[in-house]
């Protein structure tokens, strides 16, 4: 088949072959950075893909909310002011203003997947001597379940909210001595008081969370706490999660609602994930950089060994573009053949590690996330700078001069 290929492949090959062991070594210089590259990408990928699991599936990635009330002081018509001193008044339980409205509005946007009107408020549980102070939350549960995924962390009972039913964590089930189908007085500050029936326990993988957070059907929290008709919050998913912060402010410029976005909300959680990606970027760039060196040295050592044959190629007719390609050439197998060991190496050390790598609870770390994607861009990228690698000295050899090449 050699003679169907082009002068350029064959002459690359035969270098290659010639120079076997400094090939192989090489080969698996580049195969330990293409290696690191995808472990390391394929790892971050799971990381982050489980944070954001945790963070977002537990909470809305974005909150409409009522803007705080702000005292003003009296005047008089003369512009005197009637009180030197204003105080902040008591922030009171609030509906958002025309929340309908909004909520159609919010639906129809592109960029956002899923509205949800809630009633929050603060209450207290009471179970025989027992009390504990709780957050009353009334959802509809089927808006609800697709921003805040409740039905993925019940442990006992089921999700299913009833106008009679509470939901509640397993640390206040625990301080209330509380299982299914027993019976909670739920009272509030409004006034309202009503005995539910536990009919689902959940666990959030909070403790916080777990002791306070209840959940219950929109119209039992609306009359609990004084609200009918009325809702605190209208929260949001949206397209991409990295936008939520640009999303939430257009709509708190567009609208008479305060928005708070996952971002601003979780910004140490954020800055993490960032800076896990600035760290593995970088290392990445290092290490393909290392690769590219190791390629290039590679190639200038072949270049000086075979002055002579590329002395006595030129001197046979080849023309200098033709010594030029057969280098690229080199550079890309190198890269290619280079990146599938590679690929191959990352895969395989990520699946152990991934075996390996436990939680305390004995949960796995990471989800093992190896896309065709990862190995088709790492594979692209090694060719690349193989090539990239080989411009020097393919440069260097096309320029050699025939005679002085033969005559050493």
């Amino acid at each position: 088949m050699s003679r169907w290929l082009p002068f350029e492949w064959i002459a690359s090959v035969r270098f290659l072959m010639e120079g076997l062991l400094q090939t192989l070594v090489i080969l698996a210089g580049i195969a330990i950075g293409v290696g690191v590259i995808v472990f390391m990408s394929a790892m971050l990928a799971g990381l982050q893909a489980n944070f954001i699991k945790r963070v977002l599936t537990s909470q809305p990635q974005i909150q409409l909310i009522p803007p705080d009330e702000i005292a003003r002081p009296l005047r008089h018509d003369a512009g005197t002011i009637e009180a030197a001193i204003v105080q902040r008044p008591t922030q009171r339980i609030l509906s958002i203003d025309q929340w309908p409205k909004i909520r159609t509005e919010m639906q129809a946007r592109p960029d956002i997947v899923a509205v949800a009107p809630t009633v929050s408020g603060s209450g207290l549980a009471l179970r025989g001597d027992t009390n504990r102070a709780i957050t009353l939350t009334g959802i509809e549960p089927e808006a609800y379940f697709k921003i805040v995924r409740v039905p993925d962390y019940i442990v006992a009972g089921d999700s299913a909210v009833t106008s009679e039913g509470i939901l509640i964590g397993t640390e206040l089930a625990k301080d209330l001595g509380a299982s299914l189908s027993d019976k909670i007085n739920v009272t509030t500050a409004a006034g309202g008081s009503r005995i539910l029936t536990v009919t689902g326990i959940f666990d959030l993988g909070s403790k916080g969370a777990n002791q306070r957070n209840t959940f219950v059907a929109q119209r039992t929290a609306q009359s609990l706490l004084g609200l009918i008709g009325g809702v605190t919050s209208i929260e949001l998913t949206v397209n991409d999660i990295y936008a939520a912060e640009d999303i939430a402010r257009e709509i708190q410029a567009t609208l008479p609602v305060q928005a708070d976005s996952w971002i601003k909300t979780n910004a140490q959680f954020f800055t993490a994930v960032r800076a896990q990606q600035t760290s593995n970027t970088l290392i990445r760039s290092f290490v393909g950089l290392s690769v590219a060196f190791g390629i290039a040295a590679v190639l200038i050592v072949s270049v000086i060994q075979r002055s002579k044959d590329i002395g006595i190629l030129r001197a046979m007719g080849t023309k200098r573009e033709q010594i030029l390609r057969v280098f690229l050439i080199q550079g890309g197998i190198l890269g290619f053949i280079g990146s599938l060991f590679g690929s191959a190496l990352g895969a395989f050390a990520l699946v152990v590690w991934h075996h390996y790598a436990r939680q305390v609870d004995g949960s796995e770390l990471f989800p093992l996330l190896l896309e065709p994607q990862l190995f088709l861009v790492s594979s692209a990228a090694a060719t690349a700078t193989g090539v990239i690698a080989a411009i020097a000295p393919a440069l260097r050899a096309a320029r050699l001069d025939p005679v002085v090449a033969i005559r050493g």
